[in-house]
C-alpha cells in the first residue's frame, strides 16, 4: 500500500481497533506504507455501545479519509439529573451528538485497505536496531518498520515487553451496560429519555443513559436505541470474581461473555433497578435483552515511546469513561503521532515529540477520571447526594460535560 506522496516509511501497527485505525488511515494518507495486525481473526465490529461524538472528532475522522458525517450520531439538547422519582432535579444545556462504537469503527475499516489489514496475528516479540524495528508473530512470520505502534488496547502485549510493570489497576466497581431499541421503551419516557443525557445517583452508584443510533445506524426518530451504564461497586478478590465466574465454576480473566453472566447476577441487577433508581431507568434496565459489564480500570503509564517504537490509546492510557473520551483520544493520539513522526526532523525526533506532548495529556485524563469516579471506589454516596458536601447535581453533570479534558482540571 502507497499513499498519497509516498514517502517510502513502513508502519507496522499492532491492534485493529479504534487507535490502530486511526493511525492507519492517517498514516497511509500522508504517504506511509502501513500494515496492521490484528490479534482477533473474527470482526470487531459489534463491541462497544454508545460513545460521544465530541466536536473534536470530525476532523479527527477527516484526517482519516472519512467526510460524510451525516448519521454520524443522534443530538441531545443537555444534561439532566434526576431524583429517585423520575422528576430532573437540576439541567445543564449541552448540545452534542452521541453515537455507537460500532458506526465509528465501521468508518474507519471500511476507509483503510483490505489487503494491509492482518486478522489472526497474534503479536509475540519485538526487536529493534539504530534503523529498523521487527515484530514477530505466532505464526513464525516476521514483518519490519521504520516505526511500530502498540494500539492493542487496555491488555496491550507491546506495553507488556517494554513496559511490564504499568498494568491495569482495577478501580473497586464495574458499569453494567445495556441496549434497549427506542419501540420497547414505554412511551411516557421516551421524549425525556431521548432529548436528554441522563445522570441518576442511586446509593452507592451513578447511571448514565443517552440514545445512540439503532440498528444499522438508523438515527430517525423511532428507530433509535437508547444506552445505559450503571456504575455498581464490586470488590475484586469477592464480588467481582464472583461476577466473572460462570455458572459451570469458570472463572474469566478481565471480563466474561455476556451470554455467560450467572442468571442470579442477572435477577440481583433488575431487583435492584425497581428499589434503586427513577421509573424511567428501571424500566430500561428490564427492557434490556442482554446485559452486560465491564470492570472498570486504570492504565497511567510513565513512558510512551521505546526506541521506534510507540504506544496510543489505551495501551498508552485509560481513563474511567466518566470522561467519554476513549475513542477521542485514541484519533488524538494517532494524529498527534503521524504529524510528529512525518515531519522535516525525521522519526526518532518525532517520536521523542509525541511523548513530551501526549505523555501530560493522558496522565491528566487518568487522574480527572479517577477524581470523578472517587465516590465510587471508596464506596461513598455522590457528593451532590448529601448538601453538606456544598456540591450540588448542577456542578456534577457541568464538570462531566467538560469535552476538553486536559483544561478539565480546575
Amino acid at each position: 500500500m502507497t499513499g498519497p506522496g509516498n514517502t517510502g516509511r513502513r508502519a507496522v501497527i499492532i491492534g485493529g481497533s479504534m487507535a490502530g485505525l486511526f493511525a492507519g488511515n492517517i498514516l497511509h494518507r500522508m504517504g506511509w506504507q502501513v500494515d496492521l495486525y490484528e490479534r482477533v481473526g473474527d470482526s470487531l465490529s459489534a463491541r462497544g455501545a454508545g460513545i460521544a461524538a465530541h466536536p473534536q472528532s470530525l476532523p479527527l475522522l477527516a484526517a482519516a479519509g472519512i467526510r460524510d458525517d451525516r448519521s454520524i450520531g443522534v443530538p441531545v439538547i443537555g444534561r439532566a439529573a434526576y431524583g429517585l422519582d423520575g422528576e430532573a432535579i437540576e439541567r445543564f444545556s449541552y448540545p452534542q451528538q452521541l453515537t455507537s462504537w460500532s458506526r465509528v469503527y465501521s468508518l474507519l475499516k471500511q476507509a483503510f485497505p483490505a489487503a494491509r489489514y492482518h486478522a489472526g496475528r497474534e503479536l509475540v516479540e519485538v526487536t529493534q536496531s539504530a534503523h529498523e524495528v521487527t515484530a514477530r508473530f505466532a505464526d513464525g512470520a516476521a514483518v519490519e518498520g521504520d516505526l511500530l505502534i502498540g494500539a492493542d488496547g487496555i491488555r496491550s502485549t507491546v506495553r507488556r515487553i517494554f513496559a511490564p510493570d504499568i498494568v491495569p489497576r482495577y478501580s473497586g466497581y464495574v458499569a453494567w451496560r445495556g441496549l434497549v431499541d427506542e419501540a420497547d421503551i414505554p412511551e411516557g419516557h421516551r421524549q425525556e429519555l431521548f432529548q436528554w443525557f441522563g445522570f441518576c445517583f442511586p446509593r452507592n452508584g451513578e447511571l448514565v443513559g443517552y440514545p445512540i443510533p439503532g440498528a444499522d445506524e438508523a438515527v430517525a426518530v423511532g428507530t433509535r436505541r437508547y444506552n445505559f451504564l450503571w456504575y455498581r461497586r464490586a470488590s475484586e478478590h469477592q464480588e467481582l470474581r464472583d461476577l466473572l465466574t460462570d455458572e459451570r465454576g469458570r472463572l474469566h480473566e478481565g471480563s466474561i461473555p455476556p451470554p455467560l453472566i450467572r442468571r442470579t447476577h442477572l435477577d440481583r441487577l433488575r431487583d435492584d433497578a425497581r428499589a434503586l433508581l427513577p421509573p424511567q431507568f428501571a424500566d430500561v434496565v428490564h427492557q434490556t435483552s442482554q446485559l452486560l459489564f465491564q470492570p472498570i480500570y486504570d492504565v497511567r503509564s510513565e513512558q510512551l515511546v521505546f526506541g521506534r517504537v510507540a504506544l496510543i490509546g489505551d495501551a498508552a492510557f485509560v481513563a474511567r469513561p466518566h470522561v467519554g473520551i476513549g475513542v477521542l483520544k485514541a484519533g488524538e493520539d494517532a494524529q498527534a503521532l503521524a504529524q510528529a513522526v512525518s515531519a522535516n526532523e525525521g522519526v526518532m525526533a518525532g517520536l521523542g515529540r509525541y511523548q513530551d506532548e501526549r505523555l501530560p495529556l493522558g496522565q491528566s485524563a487518568v487522574s480527572f477520571a479517577q477524581r470523578l469516579g472517587a465516590f465510587l471506589e471508596n464506596g461513598d454516596e455522590h457528593p451532590a447526594c448529601t448538601p453538606e458536601a456544598g456540591v450540588t447535581h448542577g456542578d456534577i453533570i457541568r464538570k462531566t460535560a467538560r469535552a476538553d479534558y486536559a483544561a478539565s482540571l480546575d
